[in-house]
């Protein structure tokens, strides 16, 4: 006797597995290089150190590892850290498109290029670059990042 296999016993388990694997994916980025996009939380945590010279900073979150910092934005951090004691081992960043309470600096957008986004920051007058690591945690440029340094 011949048995017949319903359809639906194995497209519903083949449906579910496959919701719950991209789901994940969604979740940890990993679909962004296909213009699917992770939302990001409102305010955003990093912690900086120095490492060869200059600050960087790992977040395996979104894949990144000794990400550096650099052309002016090192320069910024310097300053913003002044006062915290031990900061090259390690300080807390946090950031936002929003200000947020107790936000002590604001970068503006001033233009982009191939393959990053040049910032302005009038507390210290100056303009740093921030590299493609910034789309890991906004779609687009935001024309305003808020941000404060914290002793960690």
């Amino acid at each position: 006797m011949k048995k017949t296999v319903k359809l639906w016993r194995v497209v519903i388990p083949v449906v579910a597995v496959a919701a719950i694997a991209g789901g994940v994916a969604y979740y940890k980025g990993l679909l962004q290089p296909f213009g699917l996009y992770r939302p990001s939380n409102a305010l955003m945590v990093i912690a900086p150190y120095r490492y060869a010279g200059t600050w960087v900073f790992d977040d395996q979150a979104v894949g990144l590892s000794r990400e550096p910092f650099v052309s002016g934005i090192p320069e910024m951090m310097d300053d913003m850290v002044r006062d915290i004691p031990d900061a090259e081992n390690g300080f807390r960043l946090l950031f936002s498109t929003q200000p947020f309470p107790g936000h002590t600096h604001k970068l503006t957008w001033r233009r982009g290029n191939k393959s990053g986004n040049w910032y302005y920051c009038e507390q210290y007058d100056s303009e740093g670059w921030l590299c493609p690591g910034l789309f890991r945690y906004y779609q687009e440029a935001p024309k305003e990042i808020y941000a404060k340094a914290e002793k960690r």
